[in-house]
């Protein structure tokens, strides 16, 4: 058996130690702040990952979600207060609404 030479220390997580300012809108920062929280990132690691050209691989949009479902709720109520009037369309709608959903969690 050989020596394979001195073991390496693991690599340490790198240091972050400049400081970049950028002015934004009030909007560009809520869009930002809502971008990164969507994606479970600090704003800080969401625009580095973004400016940088790295991936940002967000779970699914949970406010796009969130309104997917109110939406199918909607339609739920449609149904009901009409009277099924509107079977065809309504179950067809909700149905797609579920499927998009399933896709987007998937994804």
């Amino acid at each position: 058996m050989t020596d394979a030479g001195p073991i390496k220390p693991a690599p340490r997580k790198r240091r972050l130690v400049a400081r970049a300012n950028v002015r934004l809108t009030a909007d560009e920062l809520a869009e930002l702040s809502e971008a990164a929280a969507i994606a479970k990132l600090s704003l800080s690691e969401y625009v580095r990952r973004r400016s940088l050209g790295r991936p940002v691989i967000a779970s699914a949009d949970l406010a796009t979600v969130s309104e997917l479902r109110r939406l199918g709720g909607f339609l739920k109520q449609v149904h009901t207060t009409s009277g099924g009037a509107y079977s065809e369309a309504t179950a067809a709608a909700i149905l797609a609404i579920r499927r998009y959903i399933e896709t987007m969690s998937a994804s």
